[in-house]
């Protein structure tokens, strides 16, 4: 009988890692394109910067729930620890890493910040995770590299991103536009958001693609091109106090028609939620 759901759990300390050994190189911040959690409570967030000398640190955990797009394969739930540090040229945060550039001032309420970045993804799939996977080759997560340029105004949040796979796993590219904005209301932040992921050939044709060796009756050969998934997202924090900070993260994302037209999938959206909690000392 299809499987229902598939539910991984990963409490790995490798996001410490790849901060520690990234970090002349990359960034964090809210990524969920390839199916890994989106820890990103505006508590985190750069606020006003470090002074040269200072820096803030946290612990915490998030957890969350995705929708798979493969035929079959249900939800997927993810367990993370959150490991935060950050300085003033330096932030970590789950499985990313960013070095800060220097700001351009751009008016008194106008400003253009610079990162170079670096994440781990959780993407890609098993052969168990679903049916319509067996028989196919393993597609494994992969570190990703690039760089990223926020407007931060008076109205809105307006941030490009471009990461490249470094790990050689899809060795495809994605690039992020997206628009986001804080409704505070005392100890409340509201963060609604949208934003339009493009992925390229290589990357769709590698998650969502099937080899001419891994077709068969029902799952002929695929050969994936680039598309466009967009998203749209509400986060909402509480800070508690000064130190402690609670998240819920809930978007929905349209699957690119490159993507709806693979064999392999069913769907042409997903929905995810993810909660977490992060203490700062």
């Amino acid at each position: 009988m299809p499987r229902a759901s598939s539910t991984r759990t990963f409490f790995a300390f490798c996001p410490l890692l790849f901060g520690a050994s990234l970090t002349l190189l990359a960034s964090p911040a809210a990524w969920a394109q390839d199916g890994s959690l989106n820890p990103t409570p505006a508590a985190t967030e750069p606020q006003p910067q470090p002074s040269a000398d200072a820096s803030r640190w946290g612990l915490g955990m998030a957890a969350g729930v995705k929708q798979q797009p493969y035929t079959g394969a249900g939800t997927k739930t993810q367990g993370i620890p959150l490991i935060y540090y950050e300085n003033r040229y330096v932030r970590v945060l789950g499985a990313g890493a960013e070095l800060k550039l220097p700001e351009i001032e751009l008016g008194s309420n106008s400003s253009l910040s610079f990162g170079l970045r670096a994440k781990y993804g959780l993407g890609g799939y098993e052969p168990s995770d679903a049916p319509i996977l067996e028989g196919m080759q393993e597609r494994k997560g992969s570190v990703w590299l690039g760089a990223s340029v926020t407007w931060h105004n008076e109205i809105a949040d307006i941030s490009a991103e471009w990461l490249g796979d470094a790990s050689g796993k899809s060795k495809g590219q994605q690039f992020r536009l997206g628009v986001q904005r804080d409704f505070r209301a005392g100890s409340i932040t509201l963060t609604p958001r949208i934003a339009a992921n493009w992925l390229d050939r290589k990357y769709v044709d590698y998650y969502y693609g099937v080899r001419t060796e891994e077709s068969r009756p029902g799952r002929p050969a695929y050969l994936g091109a680039s598309t466009v998934n967009t998203e749209i997202g509400l986060r909402v924090d509480y800070a508690i106090d000064r130190q402690q900070t609670v998240f819920v993260d809930l978007s929905a994302t349209r699957l690119g028609k490159q993507i709806k037209n693979s064999p392999l999938v069913d769907r042409s959206s997903q929905t995810s939620l993810s909660v977490g909690y992060l203490y700062r000392f």
